[in-house]
């Protein structure tokens, strides 16, 4: 099999598990979500975050966990600028952040230093909380966008909307 026809035979796979009778924008909302959780600041939640939604929303799991999984490098990239968002915003409760020290004492005693991290973790989530609705809006009407051009999604458009 050339390889031209494996990645088309791929492509297709991929994208009808991804899918899975979802239309463009229900996909985009799914992965848009999954991004987002996956850049919480919050190292090791961010799978049973996904999980929990994906069960309760009703979402596509296999698309809502792809996404979180991407988002992954983008998560710990994310983390230093949500830590000094954290503190700008919580200027009156400031926390010294020195990532050298902050690594050395993860280093020599994790436990204790995650709980004197505490504070510091939770100025992170809120500045995480202020900016990840903008981020998804934007993120899940860019998907969308890109979503509704591709062939393969386009029988998976609801029977109302095909008729509209």
């Amino acid at each position: 099999m050339s390889m031209t026809r494996w990645m088309h035979k791929t492509k297709v796979r991929l994208t009808g598990w991804l899918s899975q009778g979802l239309n463009p924008r229900q996909l985009a909302f799914t992965l848009a979500l999954g991004f987002a959780v996956g850049c919480i600041p919050l190292l090791g939640v961010t799978t049973a975050i996904c999980t929990l939604l994906a069960v309760l929303l009703r979402l596509n799991m296999p698309a809502i966990q792809a996404a979180n999984w991407v988002a992954m490098p983008v998560q710990v990239a994310l983390l230093v600028p949500f830590l000094r968002l954290g503190q700008w915003l919580f200027r009156g409760n400031a926390i010294d952040f020195n990532l050298s020290q902050i690594l050395a004492q993860l280093a020599a005693a994790p436990a204790r230093a995650l709980f004197e991290m505490s504070g510091l973790l939770t100025h992170a989530l809120f500045a995480w909380f202020i900016t990840v609705g903008p981020a998804c809006i934007l993120l899940m009407g860019a998907l969308t966008f890109l979503l509704s051009r591709i062939p393969q999604l386009a029988p998976a458009v609801a029977p109302a909307e095909a008729g509209d």
